[in-house]
């Protein structure tokens, strides 16, 4: 088997597309299978010379599985993903084995008129490539996709791993010393207006939990440089240590998440794909959000607790408790294990996608 793993437009500054693809591809290449990155670069070049060039570099692809990645900005400057469609039709003139991966199985257009109208054109454009593909592979369960048609057999459900090296830290124990300080990490932030409602949640959950305890707040990942003079405001008076690291490589925010006590996900509520959670869970935090179990499955299966949505008290409570109770939190390290080997690794997601192929294969 030899798979092709195809991309649009490159994000910035941060890309966790590509970089969903570079950790599976490694997965992937350590079972013996003969896997590429490939990426239509219709941003610089046009989408005419850029389609020319897909045409002759596919015909090396033929009998390869193409497993485009499916973003509505990744295919479109203003989020109107024609050009997926365009990409996926030209490869299927070739003959070539055909997947999605969805790592947005529905709209994503926007409240306002033209937000409507880019939003459902989106939701026209994931059916269509539903339709097109032998598989269709999304990071939200299926029973959430309510448009999904009932008796298809050509989805399925991956959940996405953490965009970070795997790390060590099987031998992590909670410290339970008080005379310690606590780390607690927040790991990407959300664009204004939502960045204030975030900042004021964070900042009364730490200002609950910080009662008899030293805390110290990290920032780090997409957002946060950005919002320095927010979170120093938020922040004001409150009795803990923050600090704000900005964007940093992948090997750095393992290192820091790792070295944390605990994770705050406060931008909204908990969902399947959430990224800065399930980069939490493979570095072993404990982590407080908002939303319920039914909502964050698979997350919820790791050790996370889950509070109703903008209670921020109550994610300040839950944050107290973790911290001094050193039964709890390594009761949440080892469901952290458990939900790692089952469903965040990237070999477990190697060998999920690879059943998903071989399943259409052998339908054929």
């Amino acid at each position: 088997m030899r798979l092709i793993l195809l991309l649009g437009k490159r994000d910035t500054p941060a890309d966790g597309v590509q970089d969903y693809c570079k950790y599976l591809a490694q997965a992937l290449r350590g079972r013996g299978i003969k896997t590429e990155i490939a990426r239509v670069e219709w941003h610089s070049e046009g989408w005419a010379r850029a389609l020319r060039k897909l045409r002759a570099q596919s015909v090396k692809w033929e009998g390869s599985w193409v497993v485009l990645q499916y973003t509505a900005l990744s295919w479109s400057r203003r989020g109107f993903p024609l050009g997926a469609l365009a990409v996926l039709r030209s490869l299927r003139r070739r003959k070539v084995r055909c997947a999605a991966v969805f790592h947005e199985s529905r709209r994503q257009g926007g409240a306002k008129w033209a937000g409507q109208v880019r939003g459902a054109l989106q939701d026209w454009v994931i059916r269509q490539i539903y339709k097109e593909v032998d598989i269709a592979i999304f990071a939200d369960p299926l029973d959430t996709i309510k448009w999904l048609p009932t008796g298809g057999n050509n989805a399925v459900f991956i959940p996405i791993g953490a965009n970070l090296p795997e790390p060590q830290w099987t031998n992590k124990v909670p410290s339970t010393r008080q005379s310690e300080t606590n780390k607690v990490a927040i790991y990407c932030l959300s664009d204004p207006p939502n960045l204030q409602n975030e900042l004021k949640d964070i900042s009364t959950a730490i200002r609950v939990a910080a009662a008899g305890r030293k805390l110290r707040v990290v920032f780090l990942g997409r957002g946060t440089a950005e919002a320095k003079d927010e979170i120093t405001q938020a922040f004001d008076g409150t009795p803990a240590e923050i600090s704000n690291l900005g964007i940093r490589d992948a090997v750095e925010v393992r290192d820091t998440l790792v070295s944390s006590d605990v994770m705050l996900c406060a931008r909204g509520k908990m969902f399947p794909g959430r990224g800065s959670a399930i980069a939490g869970i493979v570095c072993g935090l404990p982590i407080l959000g908002y939303g319920s179990k039914e909502e964050a499955y698979p997350i919820s299966e790791a050790g996370i607790r889950l509070v109703p949505y903008r209670d921020s008290e109550a994610l300040g409570r839950n944050l107290a408790q973790v911290l001094s109770d050193g039964q709890l939190r390594e009761q949440l390290l080892e469901a952290n294990r458990a939900a790692q080997e089952k469903f965040f690794s990237w070999d477990s997601i190697a060998d999920q996608m690879l059943r998903a192929l071989g399943r259409s294969h052998k339908q054929e």
